[in-house]
């Protein structure tokens, strides 16, 4: 059963990357878009996204109770010493979720308009940038349990370079994603080609973050080459990543929506497997060369057991009620245009 607990646990990350992911990005794209051409990307960006925006979050909200329930003491860790990228995160969430709802459904459309622009796409590039900041704390060997100081203890845990460039690697791929979903929205080769272009933007903006993990891992003495590079999996993973790319850029300004967002997101699914595997299960790496594992931090079997079957049991009735909402959404979008 622990195992069913630890695969959901992945799962609900990966999808939460995905589907969030293309979600904040919708955001990100537009932050960087040309005032002339906001509102069209913003037309386009509300049907690619309204099926999901809100129903996103139940995949970090599984994640998050999967780790209090199943793993308090990694989550109690986390939650302590990453308290203020934690907060700043869920108050991006909620000031991103806020202002699409008023500016989308508010039913007197005036300057308040503008604020509400400005809040979604500020919020939808700080929100991925703190949640990357977030995972690269958790394996950069920065949060002291012992420490005896606010700074050591409730700053320098997240605030470093390492943390922060995960941060901006996990924004481009965000926005990457996101341009991918949004040319299969587009319906003339104008709008294709804007989009073509952002996608190329953030794939070049990709590759100079990940650049900066792995200076910054340098700098910061964390073997990181070694963990991606170090094993059979990590070589096979971001083998797979690569060749998936340059196929997507083959076919990205002829080819059909659902092959580019399949190839999308299985880069995506690559490089989480890549940064994963190596570490499990140790999810946290402690200051001092101290793990928190997902094999020997669990709860007890009992508390394990009903997690696990909450999670199979639900299952059956929240994926095929996310396929049908998302089903319904697509032929609306396809009946308005």
């Amino acid at each position: 059963m622990l195992y069913i607990v630890i695969t959901y646990l992945w799962l609900a990350l990966l999808l939460y990357l995905l589907l969030g992911g293309a979600d904040f990005g919708a955001g990100i794209i537009e932050l960087f878009t040309t005032e002339p051409n906001r509102p069209q990307t913003r037309r386009i960006s509300y049907h690619a996204i309204g099926p999901i925006w809100e129903a996103n979050h139940m995949w970090l909200i599984i994640a998050i109770v999967i780790l209090f329930v199943g793993f308090p003491t990694i989550y109690s860790t986390m939650s302590i010493h990453l308290h203020i990228p934690l907060l700043v995160m869920l108050l991006g969430i909620i000031a991103r979720g806020t202002a699409f709802a008023f500016r989308n459904y508010d039913a007197v459309h005036d300057n308040m308009q503008k604020v509400y622009n400005r809040i979604f796409v500020y919020s939808s590039f700080i929100t991925p940038l703190f949640l990357g900041i977030i995972a690269g704390s958790a394996v950069s060997g920065r949060i002291d349990t012992h420490a005896d100081t606010f700074l050591s203890a409730y700053i320098f845990d997240w605030l470093n370079s390492f943390s922060v460039a995960i941060g901006l690697f996990t924004v481009s791929l965000c926005g990457f994603i996101a341009a991918i979903f949004l040319i299969g929205e587009a319906k003339g080769d104008d709008e294709r080609h804007r989009f073509v272009r952002k996608a190329r933007q953030m794939n070049i903006f990709a590759v100079i973050s990940g650049s900066l993990v792995f200076v910054s891992a340098a700098v910061e003495h964390i073997p990181l080459a070694d963990w991606v590079f170090g094993n059979a999996v990590g070589i096979t993973a971001v083998s797979l990543a690569s060749i998936s790319l340059v196929i997507l850029w083959l076919f990205i300004r002829n080819g059909r929506a659902r092959t580019l967002r399949l190839l999308a997101g299985f880069q995506i699914t690559m490089i989480l497997l890549t940064v994963t595997w190596e570490h499990y299960p140790n999810i946290v790496i402690l200051k001092g060369g101290n793990y928190l594992s997902l094999l020997h931090g669990g709860g007890d079997d009992k508390t394990i057991t009903a997690l696990a079957m909450a999670l199979l049991i639900g299952s059956i009735f929240i994926l095929p009620a996310l396929v049908y909402l998302i089903y319904s959404f697509q032929k609306r979008g396809a009946a308005e245009h």
